[in-house]
């Protein structure tokens, strides 16, 4: 049945190679420009930017333009590594990427992780909860969150700390199975210290961070966390305007917890951004540059304990 369609297949793309090739005074087509055209687009479109790990088209349609080329300056000064710095110990992220770049990485973390981590299933579930809890509560009460931040955040730790506590962190196979795939990846990006981000830029950077964004996606994949399905399955729906400010409503469920909150979106010159993620993006301007961060260092070995007693995760 297959050969039956090949000729028709064959003939179909010839037409529209044909078709689709610019006659020679034919104007070559716009970009497009940053932003959504739409509130609820915008909130769309950030996430399929993060579904295919094209973090530097996130980043150039997260902010209008002119805030862009300041960030990218800022980020070759050294002064920010926005949008990475917005991840949970985001700031560490150059260190994490030269410890899994360096010389038989894989081997040096295995060790760690058997020696930390291995069959150590009660005292990383006891962990996972105690954050969980810790967790909730920092957002609810500290940091520099939005109201809409607080209510969203909140889910999120809820379902991670669920999901850690039921899957199988401990399993040294699902572990060196996937540091190899992590040491090749970081490996891949170029980006083995502060220097290289400033050289490279924030553009630059952030799409050789593609390779890397999507191993890891894959390691908590094997642990049964399927970020790409969340983001695939992600809805969002207008639920007000009022002139250029708008209320989008995003439903979605991460680790198998539903979660559902409300985001706002402005627009800027006929385009539309998340609140919240200008806010943080224009914050980043005004930091300081920050000491180079060196690699991550092994956790030192634990003391010996009872086997009955386990060993308890390294923090």
């Amino acid at each position: 049945m297959r050969r039956c369609w090949t000729p028709l297949l064959l003939a179909c793309l010839c037409t529209l190679v044909a078709a689709c090739r610019p006659a020679a005074d034919a104007p070559v087509p716009a970009t497009p420009a940053p932003g959504a055209d739409k509130p609820a687009q915008a909130v769309r479109l950030l996430t399929r930017h993060l579904r295919d790990n094209a973090l530097d088209a996130y980043a150039r349609d997260a902010v209008p333009p002119d805030l862009h080329a300041r960030l990218e300056t800022a980020w070759r000064e050294g002064r920010t590594r926005w949008p990475l710095d917005e991840l949970p110990l985001g700031e560490h992220l150059p260190g994490v990427l030269a410890a899994l770049e360096a010389p038989e990485a894989e081997a040096r973390w295995g060790k760690v992780f058997d020696r930390q981590f291995a069959n150590a299933d009660r005292e990383i579930d006891s962990t996972a909860a105690t954050l969980g809890l810790f967790g909730v509560q920092y957002v609810q009460n500290e940091g520099d969150f939005s109201d809409a931040e607080r209510e969203h955040y909140t889910q999120i730790v809820t379902a991670m700390s669920r999901w850690a506590q039921a899957a199988p962190l401990s399993d040294p196979g699902r572990a060196h199975a996937a540091l190899p795939r992590l040491a090749a990846a970081a490996r891949r990006t170029g980006l083995a210290s502060e220097a290289d981000f400033a050289r490279l830029g924030m553009d630059d950077s952030l799409r050789r961070m593609a390779p890397f964004a999507a191993a890891v996606k894959q390691a908590l994949a094997g642990y049964g966390l399927d970020l790409d399905a969340s983001l695939d399955a992600l809805d969002a729906s207008l639920q007000s305007q009022t002139g250029d400010t708008a209320r989008v409503r995003m439903r979605y469920v991460l680790a198998g917890e539903p979660v559902d909150t409300v985001v706002e979106v402005e627009r800027h010159d006929g385009r539309w951004y998340l609140s919240d993620v200008l806010r943080h993006a224009r914050a980043a301007l005004d930091r300081p540059a920050a000491a180079p961060a060196g690699p991550v260092d092994a956790p030192a070995a634990a003391k010996p304990r009872p086997a009955a007693a386990g060993r308890p995760p390294s923090a």
